[in-house]
């Protein structure tokens, strides 16, 4: 009798099974890789791969961007719901009119531009070898800079929470900055 049951059951557990893994709740976000230029589309979320070069005109992004090492991401007038991270990369530019509704945070790489744009969470620039330049940004959590050895410029933003710049070689310039929270150590002056 059981085992009747189970045969009777099998394929009514087989097809409730299928629906659970397939309701909308369910599906998982897709990664697009940019390699060249990517125009006015949505994706989820975007990864610039090792070695790669994009540019990003207008692009909405539903999560996150990733730069890999020694990529290098441009990005002019974007919306990412998510962070733009780079690790190792060559070089990540973030501009005109860009609005980033996380933070960007850009570590051990190259050369990072953040200007004119609007970052919800913080702008995080560490132990980069090429020239930082933060530029007249709206930045809703902190600005921060460590251990940079190719300059860091921090001019024109106005920052919700902290401006803090520790260990840099050389030390950092800015100015004008509009500061809500403490202007620390090395940009305790901009």
């Amino acid at each position: 009798m059981v085992a009747r049951l189970l045969r009777m059951l099998g394929p009514l557990a087989l097809s409730v099974s299928l629906l659970v893994v397939a309701a909308p709740g369910s599906v998982f976000a897709e990664e697009r890789t940019c390699r060249g230029t990517l125009g006015s589309i949505t994706v989820d979320n975007l990864r610039v791969p090792s070695g790669a070069k994009c540019d990003l005109r207008g692009t909405r992004v539903k999560g996150t961007i990733k730069v890999g090492t020694n990529a290098v991401m441009r990005a002019f007038g974007v919306r990412v719901v998510g962070n733009v991270q780079g690790e190792n990369s060559k070089k990540v530019v973030v501009r005109d009119g860009s609005r980033v509704g996380g933070s960007v945070q850009v570590v051990q790489s190259g050369i990072v531009k953040v200007l004119d744009s609007r970052i919800n969470g913080d702008i995080l620039v560490d132990e980069n070898d090429g020239r930082n330049n933060i530029r007249r940004n709206v930045v809703g959590g902190n600005i921060q800079a460590f251990q940079n050895t190719g300059g860091v410029e921090i001019y024109r933003n106005r920052v919700d929470g902290n401006l803090q710049c520790k260990a840099n070689s050389p030390r950092p310039v800015g100015a004008n900055n509009i500061v809500q929270g403490n202007k620390e150590d090395q940009c305790r002056r901009f």
